[in-house]
């Protein structure tokens, strides 16, 4: 059993590389991989899409390295399966853009439903190929769907650290890009969405002065 036990927490490694973008082909052994970017089978199978997929790729490691730093960070005990779903967060989710779907509310909404969709089916499809049980698959299915936010701790320590990311990461840019009292809103809907503890931590990030002024007007209560 702790033969099994060492093979399966091998197979991390590997995971956290397949399950970021399997089709790039890299691949990992004995705790040491090597990334081979096979951008010619690509540019093959993505005609004229080859810049493209490797913008995505690049921006995409870096938000699974910044979602794993969060979960490091904050639930440094988190299972398998919550490591495995953090890694697959954002898995091949160039394939649908936000484009594909009316710009408006309801838009958004079925495009957010239909990568959570892709990013569970792709996960499944590697953990099984790999060998994972049923358990396990089943967990980082439920979590990538975001299922039972609020109820399970896991599903909240995701959202939490996604939360953290777009906030640490991404929030000062796209606030620049979009009217104040918009940008309000969306930052009280995802504060709504973080624990306590993913809360704390976001009142540590070192943001801009307009990122911070923004955040203070979201959670002033006198505003609400």
């Amino acid at each position: 059993m702790r033969g099994q036990a060492c093979n399966r927490n091998r197979l991390l490694l590997p995971l956290s590389v397949q399950i970021v973008e399997p089709e790039i082909g890299d691949v990992a052994t004995d705790g040491m991989h090597r990334r081979a970017s096979r951008f010619p089978f690509l540019a093959e199978r993505h005609a004229g899409r080859k810049s493209f997929v490797k913008d995505h790729l690049v921006i995409g490691n870096a938000r699974r390295r910044i979602l794993r730093r969060w979960l490091d960070r904050l639930y440094p005990a988190a299972s398998p399966a919550l490591r495995l779903a953090c890694r697959a967060q954002h898995i091949r989710r160039w394939e649908i853009p936000r484009s594909s779907f009316p710009m408006d509310r309801a838009g958004y909404h079925r495009w957010r439903t239909r990568l959570y969709t892709l990013h569970a089916d792709t996960a499944e499809k590697i953990l099984r190929d790999v060998g994972f049980d049923e358990t396990t698959i089943e967990k980082v299915r439920s979590l990538l769907m975001k299922k039972r936010l609020k109820a399970d701790p896991e599903t909240q320590a995701l959202e939490d650290v996604a939360c953290l990311v777009f906030l640490e990461s991404y929030f000062a840019d796209f606030a620049a890009r979009h009217d104040e009292q918009k940008i309000i809103g969306i930052l009280r809907k995802t504060w709504a969405k973080m624990s306590e503890t993913g809360q704390a931590a976001a009142l540590t990030l070192k943001l801009p002065p307009q990122a911070q002024r923004l955040i203070k007007a979201a959670l002033d209560p006198s505003s609400q």
